[in-house]
């Protein structure tokens, strides 16, 4: 697979404050990759020097393979800041014809291009009014079409749905699962479920030291996990998950939640097997989710 994104050993000084401290990593095209960590953490900071809105205090930063800012890369990289805002002096046609525009696009090109990412995030209809006419939530929306201009390979979304309703919010992970086929994304968000549902590598940053992971990885010899959630009961419930043949160990997380460890290799059917256990000791179970959720995961 090419190479998405070159990171090695970056670091980043705001004054005395270090913010990144010898980063590294490697993305390839095609990854879908979530971008975690406390406020602080340094998201931000990293995100801005992909964008080349900072430069890195020292290390070398490549996209596919050059430099970012550089001219080479005009129409393959979109991004969503965080907290993008639009010119409430100007209606929503203008705006993005002016960015399509600045990446060469002519006069015609850039009302058809327009058009079509305002069709993409179904804002058609907004075409001609002003930011101040449209809810906090399509102006959003607004700022993610300006994002996919040109059709860009790479698109990076620097918390893509923070304040949106949850219609909204389905809407823009809809949105990303269409296009992650055409374009690799990053995204910068504190919704971990809505990273795990479309993400396939993590990285993760706390204190400006970043480790990176796949999602949802093999656990180390074979052992993997079920996450359960049972409705209330009074019943002993560790002690029932306990005798379920093939359970290897068992993690209360609280009074209705619990890790099931099991053995792959040798139990491959595992769920099923959990299930009609469950029944038989008469235990009623809300979700079942095998393997560790991606916030079990990362701070377990």
């Amino acid at each position: 697979m090419s190479t998405l994104i070159s990171c090695q050993n970056v670091n980043k000084f705001f004054g005395s404050k270090q913010a990144l401290k010898d980063v590294s990593f490697e993305l390839n095209v095609g990854e879908t990759t979530a971008l975690v960590g406390p406020n602080g953490a340094g998201k931000t900071t990293l995100f801005s020097i992909l964008c080349n809105y900072h430069l890195p205090s020292s290390g070398d930063v490549s996209i596919f393979g050059k430099k970012p800012g550089s001219t080479a890369l005009v129409g393959r990289v979109g991004a969503l800041p965080q907290d993008a805002q639009l010119d409430p002096r100007f209606a929503i046609k203008h705006q993005l014809e002016l960015y399509a525009k600045l990446q060469g696009f002519s006069k015609k090109e850039a009302q058809s291009e327009c058009l079509r990412v305002l069709e993409r995030v179904e804002l058609s209809h907004v075409l001609n009014e002003r930011p101040a006419a449209l809810s906090h939530g399509m102006r959003k929306r607004v700022t993610i079409a300006q994002a996919l201009i040109g059709s860009p390979e790479l698109v990076m979304l620097d918390e893509p749905t923070a304040g949106l309703d949850p219609a909204n919010a389905r809407n823009i992970r809809q949105l990303v699962m269409d296009l992650s086929g055409d374009a690799s994304f990053i995204i910068s968000s504190h919704n971990l479920d809505e990273l795990e549902r479309l993400c396939s590598t993590v990285l993760l940053l706390e204190q400006g030291n970043l480790s990176q992971q796949e999602i949802g990885q093999q656990a180390a010899n074979n052992q993997q996990s079920i996450t359960l959630l049972l409705e209330p009961t009074e019943l002993a419930a560790t002690e029932l998950l306990t005798s379920i043949q093939g359970v290897k160990g068992i993690e209360m997380v609280n009074k209705q939640e619990f890790i099931v460890k099991y053995d792959a290799f040798n139990s491959p059917t595992f769920d099923i097997e959990l299930i009609q256990g469950l029944q038989q000791h008469g235990l009623q179970y809300r979700q079942l989710t095998k393997g560790l959720s991606l916030e079990q995961q990362l701070f377990a």
